[in-house]
């Protein structure tokens, strides 16, 4: 599932180069003028169950998941975390937290603690094919409209364009459990944990940025990414924010 995720952001990089050089056009639909905004509650939770999920700590997870629903997150909302996560870490990291989560569920249920389940993701309607629907997110995620002719392994390998299209961008992120956002918040803690995927942390911290996470989130993103899986980890994803910041002040 690594090579899916390398796919998907060179993807991003070969047809959206705009998104890894942090420049971005009108289509942008969020900007981040509001640099004092803070992670809410249920996003810090969002951070820590995704970085735990990447590394495999089943133990913090399981305490990080029980501060998730104690935060406010609904069942369903951290089940969608885990699941769109799948497409970042892989399937293993995402089933072993699946599972972890369902213990949590019992145990709780064992104590009389009745969560919240919350919504359901909205049926998708509408004529237009996956492909195109996926085509669209992908623009509105990256600011800027898909260039053709196509270049790179999207010329070589059609099939993979369709795949991603399809699958990562119109099948996951059209599921309205969790904003574009929460599933940027997500994606960036899980590769700043993971940890030697600074490209494909640029990518996605742009795209956070367009999405409308500000500049202080991701800050506050790599405090509690430091202060719970480690310095090495924060560290790292510093030094990509501070690259991405100067691309964007250019």
């Amino acid at each position: 599932m690594k090579h899916i995720f390398s796919l998907s952001i060179l993807f991003v990089a070969l047809i959206y180069p705009g998104v890894i050089n942090g420049q971005t056009n009108t289509m942008t639909t969020k900007t981040n003028k509001d640099e004092n905004l803070s992670l809410s509650a249920k996003q810090q939770s969002i951070v820590t169950i995704s970085a735990f999920t990447a590394k495999g700590d089943l133990k913090k997870l399981h305490k990080a998941l029980n501060g998730g629903l104690d935060s406010g997150l609904t069942v369903n909302e951290i089940k969608e975390v885990l699941v769109h996560l799948y497409a970042y870490c892989g399937f293993p990291r995402s089933l072993r937290g699946i599972n972890t989560f369902i213990s949590v569920l019992e145990e709780r249920k064992a104590k009389g603690i009745n969560d919240v389940v919350g919504k359901e993701a909205t049926p998708i309607t509408g004529n237009e094919s996956k492909y195109e629907r996926g085509k669209k997110t992908l623009e509105i995620l990256t600011g800027q409209r898909e260039q053709e002719p196509k270049s790179g392994y999207a010329a070589f390998s059609p099939e993979i364009d369709v795949f991603l299209k399809e699958h990562l961008f119109a099948d996951i992120f059209s599921r309205d459990i969790l904003s574009y956002s929460d599933r940027e918040i997500a994606t960036i803690s899980a590769l700043i944990s993971l940890g030697g995927v600074e490209p494909m942390m640029q990518g996605h911290m742009t795209i956070g940025l367009n999405v409308g996470i500000s500049e202080s989130q991701l800050k506050q993103t790599l405090s509690i990414i430091e202060s719970t899986v480690g310095k090495k980890e924060a560290s790292a994803g510093r030094k990509v924010l501070s690259g991405v910041i100067a691309s964007r002040n250019k």
